[in-house]
């Protein structure tokens, strides 16, 4: 060993200090997936629109189970309903004519907007070329 000019204890130190420098990469890497993660948590959140149902708004119900032999032009979107009560954790009490009380989760509502439609008529008049 001597006639190489190895000292084993340099090299011991040497490789101590590339098991460090390794455990330094990995630790930043695990900071770096944190702050990422919790940065793309932040912009989920803030896009997620919050819903808000009182007692006697009126809602329409999306029906997830009409997916299979759906008809190309018919609405997914079933009421509209008569909302009885809201519960913590977006569940929803709903109810109308038809049916009796029962609950659903609150993102499988939205407002329904009620009054009178205005059309709108136009014409499109094109020129030949």
């Amino acid at each position: 060993m001597k006639r190489i000019n190895v000292d084993l204890f340099m090299a011991g130190q040497n490789r101590l200090m590339e098991l460090n420098e390794l455990a330094e990469f990995q630790n930043e890497a695990y900071e770096n997936a944190r702050i990422y993660k919790d940065k793309s948590k932040a912009f989920h959140d803030k896009q997620i629109l919050r819903k808000d149902f009182q007692p006697g708004d009126k809602v329409l119900l999306f029906n997830s189970r009409l997916k299979l032999f759906l008809g190309k032009l018919m609405s997914r979107w079933s009421g509209p309903y008569i909302v009885v009560a809201s519960f913590p954790y977006g569940a929803v009490q709903i109810h109308s004519e038809k049916t009796r009380h029962f609950k659903v989760n609150g993102q499988r509502l939205k407002h329904y907007l009620e009054g009178p439609v205005e059309k709108c008529k136009f014409v499109v008049i094109m020129e030949p070329l």
